[in-house]
């Protein structure tokens, strides 16, 4: 039966169960742009558009992908990635790369590095409406780069779709872009990245950066000068818009109004819309539903709380921008005391430093902990990988070392796993840092892990108990 069906007609079918399983955005976001390639016997080649692309479809979708290829292909059904990298010095340009499998069928894979070049230095700010299309200021701030914009998990997705709308503004699925999170995330940084990274690549297209609250004031004027065919027009030009914070729109119905017939006119014309906003799109209140849905027809990508490593890592780069150091244990006590946003630990570093040279005293770990006590919220407990990991071992009564050993016994097996579906949930490590962790294992068994134990939840009752006990004492802890 299978030799007469076609890769199309198979992940057609495919397609069909998973956009039963997965919300309608994830679906478009990360299902519609895969192409079948190939169908080899019982194995299916698919195209994914990036590394990411392919990381994220195996962190999030690879059970339900393992599920739905042997409905179709049978047991002994398989599923190959080709990827396609598009590289900074050759935009345009598709490579395309097998990705191997191991002897366990596991994809494995690592980040592309794509560096962007900075933009221009920063003019006065514009004026609206009256300005030739060659004279606009795209009110970018330089400092705003992807060069100084640290990747973790906590942003990877809206990142990674920064880099795509640069390389391609206007011509990607992710039009318009929702970034959208909590203050001092870098909205406004990866926003304004993505507009510098334009304007390095296509010196021809009009990038504009806009707070939104500074287009209601524009809105405004041009009513009371009677120039609001100007101010429509003017914006009717842009080839890149990045409006933020459009939470502003938010009970202002005129100016929906007409946000509504300058985003129809660009996303019509094919050009680039970039949004930041507090709040996920299905979140805001006091937007008409037309703009609402618009919000939603491109890739809405948040930004969370960074982890850990993250925040060592902005204040790692923090202070080799501004060519000082600080004892490393004093980082490592500012990245985790200060989890709150990027904006309140670049603000203790700042702080810091100030004090140092004010007082003309070297920093050490006392002194930072003196400096620092009114920046720092002093809450519960952080759970460590350290903490679940003590915990298992000594619920189920084995040594501790054996939890990172090679051993495939069966409890040292159950409670690794358990482990590792622990630390995923009850803190803020990336897959690779728990699998690094637990022996230096990489990220497809610390999701395979979590996988088992979230089956073995499912079906069987006594190790139900186990994990729901073992959390308890984890957050009395």
């Amino acid at each position: 039966m299978i030799m007469n069906r076609t890769c199309h007609s198979v992940w057609m079918n495919c397609l069909q169960i998973i956009k039963d399983n997965v919300p309608a955005q994830s679906f478009k976001t990360w299902f519609e742009p895969i192409k079948a390639l190939k169908l080899e016997g019982n194995v299916l080649t698919i195209q994914v558009p990036s590394v990411f692309f392919y990381e994220w479809l195996e962190e999030h979708y690879v059970s339900l992908l393992r599920k739905t290829i042997k409905h179709q292909l049978g047991t002994g059904g398989r599923l190959e990635y080709n990827i396609v990298m598009e590289r900074a010095s050759e935009r345009g340009k598709g490579h395309t790369i097998n990705v191997p499998t191991n002897s366990n069928g596991e994809l494995r894979n690592h980040p592309v590095a794509m560096p962007v070049t900075l933009g221009a230095d920063i003019k006065n700010p514009f004026v609206i409406p009256g300005l030739k299309k060659l004279n606009i200021d795209p009110q970018l701030n330089s400092k705003y780069s992807f060069d100084n914009f640290v990747e973790g998990d906590c942003n990877r997705l809206a990142r990674s779709a920064g880099f795509a709308v640069a390389a391609k503004p206007g011509g990607t699925s992710f039009n318009p872009l929702f970034i959208y999170g909590g203050a001092g995330m870098g909205k406004t940084h990866l926003a304004q990245a993505i507009g510098s990274s334009v304007k390095t690549s296509y010196a021809d297209k009009m990038v504009l950066y806009v707070q939104a609250e500074k287009f209601g004031q524009q809105f405004v004027d041009s009513l009371k000068n009677n120039t609001i065919n100007d101010f429509v027009n003017f914006y009717q030009l842009i080839d890149v818009l990045i409006m933020d914070d459009v939470q502003f729109f938010s009970g202002k119905e005129k100016m929906q109004d007409i946000f509504f017939t300058i985003f129809n006119h660009l996303h019509t014309s094919g050009k680039q819309i970039i949004m930041t906003c507090d709040k996920a799109p299905k979140d805001l209140v006091g937007l008409e539903e037309r703009l609402l849905s618009r919000f939603k027809w491109g890739l809405s990508a948040d930004l969370q709380v960074p982890d850990l490593d993250t925040r060592i890592a902005v204040l790692n780069m923090k202070m080799r921008a501004d060519g000082i150091t600080l004892p490393h244990e004093v980082i490592e006590y500012v990245a985790h005391n200060i989890d709150n946003n990027i904006r309140e630990l670049e603000g203790a570093l700042i702080s810091l430093l100030a004090h140092s040279t004010l007082n003309r005293k070297e920093i050490d770990l006392p002194l930072a902990k003196q400096m620092l006590k009114n920046f720092i919220k002093h809450s519960s407990k952080e759970i460590s990988m350290e903490s679940i990991q003590k915990l298992v071992c000594e619920y189920f009564e084995i040594p501790m070392e054996m939890v990172k050993s090679k051993t495939r016994k069966r409890e040292i097996v159950q409670a690794r796993q358990i482990s590792m579906y622990l630390a995923k949930n009850h803190t803020k490590a990336s897959l690779k840092t728990i699998g690094q962790f637990y022996g230096g294992r990489d990220h497809s068994t610390v999701i395979y892990a979590c996988q088992t134990v979230e089956d073995l939840i499912d079906t069987d009752k006594k190790f139900k108990n186990w994990v729901q006990d073992i959390q308890k004492k984890l957050k009395m802890s």
